[in-house]
Parts: structure tokens; C-alpha cells; sequence
């Protein structure tokens, strides 16, 4: 197993579970304990984890792991949510994506849909609608997804400016809020670290949690796109009221009693 295979999995254990200890370590992975010392030892002086006797905890509310390292978490569910999610978008539409594993999966899933590559129309490919317009323009402050999508001539790509957060790619910031005040948007789709009836969306970083708030602000419907391991939770930062989104699309792990739930606060709940 590669370091970064093995840090991967290590992080995706302290996630899980909170507290990790070393021998626990050594032995889901089958390395030695001075291995996983030595990893715990690095990645504590990345400040993705806090050093403690013996093992290591994962930090606060506000921790949080680089989006590279969360990108094979539930990767089979965060697909099968992209797919339903980007078939809720009309061609021609202007739509709003935020940052994170699952938004980014809805980008790769609009980037594949055929009647999307051809134009609303039945265009070409690489053409817009006979009228001009784009198959669709996507406005996001994410730095990955507009680079993925920036080689899809059939869209246009409007990306936020701001200062852009290592975790998560996202640009933040008071240059992102002026480009997002000038705009309207047909759907925000929000990527959320927690959802829940009560509390609403929210995400781990206060700057990126007002940004989607924005995204949410200036469309006429919200999309929340998060697997089921996302429901019932909460984050540091409010993003948005549930009553504010209009759709919910998850998986078919999710409580019945918490589907429920959103369902009297208003919201659709799609599972997939």
C-alpha cells in the first residue's frame, strides 16, 4: 500500500470513528505500529489530525479533510446522486454548483448527458443553440469543477473570483460575492457536510458556508446533492434553512423517519 493509499484510509478511519489508535492502526492496515507512528506523526504537522498517547483524534466541529482525500468516500452513492441530480436540470438553464466530492460528480454527470453535448436542439456538438445560447452556463466557485468543464465547448463557465481554500477548491471572499450579486440562476446545487430538517445545510467553513448561502439567494430552486451519511448532521456554519431547498436528492440508505422529516419541512426528497 502506497502512503497515500495508506494516509487515505487512515484519515477515513479517524472520520468514521473519532479516536484511532496506533495498534488499531497497524492492524486494519497490516503495517507495522512504527509506520502508523510515523504517519500519524505527518499528517499531525499537516494539522489534519491532533497527535495524542498512543493514537491520534480527529479535531473539532470545524475539522475537515482536504477534498483529495474524500473523493472515494461513498464514491458509488455520490454517483448514482449526481446522475439523478443532473437530470433534474433542463437544458438551456443557468445553474449554480458549489464546491465538494458529490457537486463535483453532478459536473461529471451534466459533462456526459447527450442531449446536453448536442445542445438543447439537436446542435452539433460544440455548438451552441441555434439561438446562440449555451446548452448550459454554470456559475461555480469551484476551481476543479470549472476546470473540468471549461473543455466542454457547449457550456458557458462563469467562475466566482476570490481566494481560493486548499481544502476544498472553493473561492471565497468578498470578489466571489460581487461576481454572484450580479447574477440570477435557475438552480443552486449545494454540496453540504450536514443536513438536517432542523438545523438546515450547513458546511465547515463560515466564508464558504456565506457563499453557498449566496448561491442559494440568487436561484429560483435549491438542489441539496448529499449521500445519507450527510442527513441528520450538522456543521460549524449555517448555509440555509431546509425550508429553503426545494429538492433533496440521496440515497436509498436514508432513515425513513428523517426522509420523513424533511418531507414536512417542505422539501422533496428524491432517493436513489
Amino acid at each position: 500500500m502506497s502512503r497515500d493509499a495508506r494516509w487515505k484510509s487512515l484519515l477515513d478511519l479517524l472520520v468514521e470513528r473519532g479516536r484511532l489508535d496506533v495498534e488499531e492502526a497497524a492492524t486494519e492496515l497490516d503495517v507495522s505500529a512504527a509506520t502508523i507512528r510515523r504517519d500519524f506523526d505527518q499528517l499531525a504537522e499537516q494539522q489534519m489530525l491532533v497527535r495524542t498517547r498512543g493514537g491520534a483524534v480527529v479535531h473539532g466541529v470545524s475539522y475537515e479533510l482536504p477534498l483529495r482525500y474524500k473523493t472515494a468516500r461513498r464514491a458509488s452513492e455520490k454517483q448514482r446522486v449526481a446522475k439523478a441530480v443532473a437530470d433534474l436540470v433542463a437544458p438551456g438553464e443557468a445553474v449554480g454548483l458549489t464546491g465538494g466530492t458529490t457537486t463535483t460528480e453532478v459536473a461529471r454527470a451534466l459533462a456526459v448527458r447527450t442531449d446536453l453535448a448536442a445542445g438543447s436542439s439537436g446542435s452539433p456538438v460544440g455548438s451552441s443553440t441555434p439561438s446562440g445560447l449555451p446548452a448550459l452556463t454554470i456559475v461555480t466557485n469551484a476551481l476543479n469543477i470549472a476546470n473540468e468543464l471549461a473543455v466542454r465547448p457547449q457550456f458557458k463557465i462563469v467562475l466566482t473570483g476570490g481566494v481560493a481554500r486548499p481544502q476544498s477548491y472553493e473561492l471565497i471572499g468578498p470578489l466571489a460575492d460581487g461576481v454572484l450579486s450580479q447574477i440570477t440562476l435557475d438552480v443552486a446545487v449545494l454540496g453540504v457536510v450536514g443536513f438536517d430538517p432542523v438545523q438546515g445545510a450547513s458546511a465547515h467553513d463560515e466564508a464558504e458556508a456565506a457563499i453557498n448561502r449566496l448561491l442559494c439567494e440568487r436561484a429560483e430552486r435549491v438542489v441539496v446533492a448529499a449521500d445519507s451519511s450527510k442527513l441528520g448532521r450538522r456543521a460549524f456554519a449555517r448555509i440555509c434553512a431546509a425550508d429553503r431547498v426545494d429538492t433533496l436528492v440521496t440515497d436509498t440508505a436514508a432513515d425513513p423517519d428523517t426522509v420523513a422529516r424533511f418531507e414536512e419541512a417542505g422539501v422533496t426528497v428524491v432517493t436513489v
